[in-house]
């Protein structure tokens, strides 16, 4: 008991003396010891480094989770250390209403199934953006997490050390020029090797956790790869992803323009290497320039014939097309050279040549 209260006798005189000291210099009573040049730079650069992961950290998150309400959610759950429940990301959702829509509209229609075939797509996009945070979250966000809350208190702590080290040695210093008497001289004197001595130890032990951020800033580098790497994989699966789903719905332009478009302006133009020009049509199989249509003209009979892209009717004179579908077409007199009469089922309309290849 008795040396308890001893040393809380001995931590109480420490604090008021260095809070004399700190009070002193704040008001240019008293000198303060510098540190060295080398190790104020060091300790700048913790400090900038600690600012810049944090920031980073931040918008990292915010441009995988724009929705701050779930950031925040996901964030109590990892304080309660429970595990976040699974739920449909904007991708999914989305692809989800698609698909539903077109089973409601029917999948053997044009507009049903190009709906269904983009819900699919869609969900594909929503599954790669999951393993992109999953992915970033583990190889960039985590690392960099575990500097804020590891290294980096642990040199917040040595370097608060350091600073009360510096107030007892600045406190020293100022009782030994205070010390007129030969013992209280000789007293402050010993107090104030001990503290140079302590002061030097606890400075060399905050320089090498500083020099341990050039450490840092090389892990950091190789996990802004990871992120680089993961990045990349994402948008080139979207990229497949969407160039595979043209090729389903038809890389072609339907014959049509929108009708919601205003006179005189033109669409943003995206460069994409499936795409052709919108006054081009596709070029005709090779069978087409066969005898084979040129005796279909010229007979009244009909044939049947495979079709090669998707195509939507722009007109109620016309017949939309599902690529891969086989349907019976006919020529009729007086109809453009570029066209025949096709027909599913009870359904029928005109379609393009170029959209078709005659099947034996």
């Amino acid at each position: 008991m008795e040396f308890n209260v001893r040393r809380l006798a001995a931590d109480a005189g420490t604090f008021l003396s260095r809070a004399v000291q700190f009070t002193e210099e704040k008001f240019g009573q008293a000198e303060k010891t510098e540190l060295d040049a080398h190790l104020e730079t060091l300790l700048s650069r913790a400090e900038s480094t600690k600012h810049w992961t944090e920031k980073i950290m931040k918008q990292t998150e915010v441009l995988l989770q724009p929705n701050p309400n779930v950031r925040m959610e996901e964030f109590l759950y990892e304080m309660l250390d429970k595990k976040v429940p699974m739920r449909a990301n904007n991708h999914e959702l989305l692809g989800e209403s698609m698909i539903d829509s077109g089973h409601e509209f029917g999948p053997g229609t044009a507009y049903g199934s190009a709906l269904i075939k983009c819900g699919e797509t869609e969900k594909l996009l929503g599954s790669a953006e999951k393993e992109l945070i999953q992915s970033s979250a583990i190889n960039f966000l985590t690392p960099f997490r575990n500097y804020i809350e590891g290294d980096f208190k642990t040199i917040s702590k040595e370097r608060k050390l350091l600073q009360n080290k510096r107030l007892d040695l600045d406190a020293a210093k100022n009782r030994l020029k205070k010390a007129r008497v030969a013992d209280a001289r000789s007293a402050a004197e010993t107090e104030l090797r001990i503290a140079q001595s302590e002061f030097d130890r606890q400075a060399e032990i905050t320089r090498l956790l500083l020099e341990g951020i050039s450490s840092t800033h090389a892990h950091h580098s190789r996990c802004l790869n990871d992120f680089v790497d993961a990045q990349a994989a994402y948008y080139a699966q979207c990229y497949q992803y969407m160039v595979n789903l043209q090729k389903q719905l038809g890389s072609f332009p339907s014959t049509f323009s929108n009708n919601n478009q205003p006179a005189g302006s033109s669409s943003a133009s995206i460069s994409v290497p499936t795409a052709q020009p919108a006054t081009s049509l596709p070029t005709p199989p090779p069978s087409q320039t066969s005898p084979a249509l040129n005796e279909l003209r010229s007979t009244s009979g009909t044939r049947k014939a495979r079709v090669l892209y998707d195509y939507d009717a722009a007109s109620s004179s016309e017949l939309s097309l599902l690529a891969d579908e086989v349907i019976t077409v006919s020529s009729v007199p007086g109809m453009d050279s570029d066209w025949l009469m096709g027909q599913r089922g009870n359904q029928k309309g005109k379609v393009p040549i170029t959209y078709l290849e005659l099947l034996n």
